[in-house]
Parts: structure tokens; C-alpha cells; sequence
């Protein structure tokens, strides 16, 4: 089971740095974790952890007023990259961007968690499985160090998780479609992350604000392990 935590625009340097401790102290070999901090907290030190970029620019450095390229990236050994993150397509990155990243990180060899999701109104009206369809046209799903998330933009941050047979029903729909490594993401929580580990097509999650304190982001973590060590 993968853990990915988006710390999305949380955390200073001196903060990750605890976070980091807490991580390193407490993970286990075994652990398949990554963590995405903001840029301005990236570290050089060795962690239990791997560490990602959640946003870049698609170049190797360049005439970019406030954008990251890979020379920067580089710099910290960052192999990992969000692309699609509903809260960056909110921001204006649109199909052709998007495309660019992923082309980008590709030729880069980067492993990419390709984000997709849909909207509440989209969902209620019976659209998300034509709409996802869509949003992965956009890629070429047999990239090898591809992640594909589900994350319902209704789900994000709300504290509304899509139920465990919802999120079967999509995550089977994506596997139709690829062999990539399918993760979900939406409100994972520890009530609801043992439902979620337990779906065939989920390989594991992308967590946001219950990734944001570092005991809690273990929570999510032990809960799993827990689950297979008594399935075992």
C-alpha cells in the first residue's frame, strides 16, 4: 500500500523539519511513503520517506518568473511530481499545460501521480465515468512510473469521503483502462481508510489534510498496517 501526503501550501521549513523527524523516527522499512511539501521546506537530508514536487514548470530552468524547473528540482533529488491536482486546473492549468508537464516529466523519468476527478454536479448527473474518461485521454497510460488518483473534487478537503463502493466502481472502471497503479484521494481519514485499503483496484492513497500532522498521517498508516498483519 502506497502513502502519498500533499502538505499543499503547509508547513516552513522549521515545521517540516519536525514533521520530517516524526516520519523518520516512526516509518518502517516496509513503509511506501512519499511526501509532497511546499518548495520553501525541501530539505537535503535522508529520509525513511521519498520527498515530491506537487507543482513545476515544464523546462529545465529559464525566463519563468516564479516557477520551478527541473534544475531546481534536481537539486533535492526530487523524482516524483503532481500533475493535475484539481486545485492547480482551478488555478488555470488547463488540457494543453497539463499535457506538456506530463510529457515533460516523462522524457524526465520522473514517477507522475497523475491526478483526475470530477465535480459534484458532474457525479449527480451519472457523468464521472465519462468525464474521467476525458481527463485521461489527455496522457499516455502506459508511462511506466505512472500513479493515476481518483479524487472527486467533491471530496477534497471537505471532510465528505466517497463511499468504498463508490470509489470500486471508479477505480475498476480506471483499471479497464490501464495497468497503472491506482490510488484515491477525497477526505481519506482513519474511520474510513481501512474500507479504502481493501479495494481490489486501490494500491493506495494521496492524502491531503489528514497527512498535515505528522502523528495523524501515522494513524492512517498503522490503521493499514494493522489491518494486513490480522489478515495475515
Amino acid at each position: 500500500m502506497r502513502f502519498l501526503a500533499n502538505l499543499k501550501c503547509n508547513h516552513t521549513r522549521a515545521s517540516f523539519a519536525c514533521y520530517a523527524e516524526i516520519l523518520d523516527a516512526n516509518l518502517s522499512s516496509n513503509d511506501d511513503v512519499t511526501v509532497f511539501p511546499p518548495f520553501s521546506a525541501l530539505d537535503l537530508a535522508v529520509h525513511k520517506f521519498k520527498l515530491g514536487a506537487q507543482n513545476f514548470y515544464p523546462c529545465e530552468s529559464g525566463a519563468y518568473t516564479g516557477e520551478i524547473g527541473k534544475a531546481m528540482l534536481d537539486e533535492f533529488g526530487i523524482k516524483s511530481v503532481l500533475i493535475g491536482h484539481s486545485e492547480r486546473r482551478e488555478l488555470g492549468e488547463g488540457e494543453e499545460l497539463l499535457r506538456a508537464k506530463f510529457d515533460f516529466a516523462a522524457k524526465a523519468g520522473w514517477q507522475i501521480v497523475y491526478c483526475i476527478g470530477e465535480n459534484l454536479s458532474v457525479n449527480e448527473a451519472g457523468g464521472t465515468k465519462e468525464f474521467l474518461a476525458e481527463q485521461l485521454k489527455n496522457i499516455e497510460l502506459g508511462y511506466e512510473r505512472l500513479l493515476i488518483a481518483y479524487e472527486p473534487i467533491w471530496a477534497i478537503g471537505t471532510g465528505r469521503s466517497a463511499s468504498a463502493e463508490q470509489i470500486e466502481e471508479i477505480l475498476n472502471f480506471i483499471r479497464e483502462q490501464t495497468s497503472a497503479p491506482l490510488l484515491y484521494g477525497g477526505s481519506v481519514n482513519a474511520a474510513n481508510i481501512g474500507a479504502i485499503a481493501g479495494i481490489k483496484n486501490c494500491d493506495g492513497v494521496l492524502v491531503g489534510t489528514a497527512s498535515w500532522d505528522a502523528s495523524k498521517f501515522l494513524e492512517l498508516i498503522r490503521v493499514v498496517s494493522h489491518r494486513y498483519t490480522s489478515l495475515s
